[in-house]
Parts: structure tokens; sequence; C-alpha cells
């Protein structure tokens, strides 16, 4: 990912969750040095990740696939991307996962991921804050 893909990221972005991330979270992403990785068909972005790798392990920010592109196969081939190029620098991949996610969270599981814990109130929500669940997967 590059400055020149946070237009279509931020697209993405706002068309698959509520509370988006913002164009400065993403370029923080991307100065910080996260692993931020696009995903394109026919010079179309249709997914994207961020991952923060740290002291052997990684931690998977963000995980989306444009909607039109959703229940291909697309978000599980991303996901398998990130557990290679994280495997190279890790020992174990976390992420966490909205409590409601039930596509997600099976993706996650059928991948390897164990849930480990549960952070409570983590995320906004449309009414109040929703728990996340956190998940984990050895990478070596």
């Amino acid at each position: 990912m590059t400055d020149d893909d946070l237009e279509s990221v931020l697209t993405i972005e706002e068309q698959v969750y509520t509370h988006p991330w913002s164009r400065t979270i993403l370029r923080d992403c991307l100065r910080t040095g996260y692993e931020c990785l696009v995903y394109e068909a026919s010079r179309e972005i249709l997914a994207y990740s961020v991952v923060s790798v740290a002291a052997g392990e990684a931690h998977l920010l963000n995980l989306s696939v444009h909607p039109q592109h959703q229940g291909k196969g697309l978000g599980r081939l991303v996901l398998r991307r990130v557990i290679r190029h994280a495997g190279e620098k890790a020992d174990t991949l976390f992420l966490e996962v909205r409590v409601s996610n039930q596509v997600a969270r099976q993706l996650y599981e059928s991948e390897g991921f164990n849930e480990i814990g549960q952070r409570f109130n983590y995320y906004p929500a449309k009414k109040g804050r929703e728990d996340a669940l956190v998940f984990a997967r050895p990478l070596l």
C-alpha cells in the first residue's frame, strides 16, 4: 500500500465498517512501517491488510475485502498471505474480531486461530460499544 492507494482503501473502509478508519490512521500505519498490503485485480484494489510486527509477534490490525468481492474466497486468500508474510518475522499472529462478526470468526478458526481472550467494550458500535474476541495462531 502506498499513499496513492489510500483513496481506494478508504472507499472500501467506508463501505465495510460502521466506524471506518480515517485517512490519518491509514497514513500513520504507512509511516510507522506497518505491513500494509493491497490486493489488486485489473488495477482495482479489492482488499487490503494492515499488520504490526514487533518483538516476535504480529498483530493483524485490519483485513478488509470490498463488499462486491466478499464471499468469493478473497478474504481467505488475503489471510493466508498475511500468515505467510508474518511468519517470516514473527512466531505468533494475534487479532481481534467483533463478537457479532460470525463470518470472520469462522474464517479465522478454519485457518488455525484459537480464541484466547475477550476485550470488553473494545469496538465502537451503532449503540454504545461491542466486545472483541482475541484470537492467536502460532506461525512456526
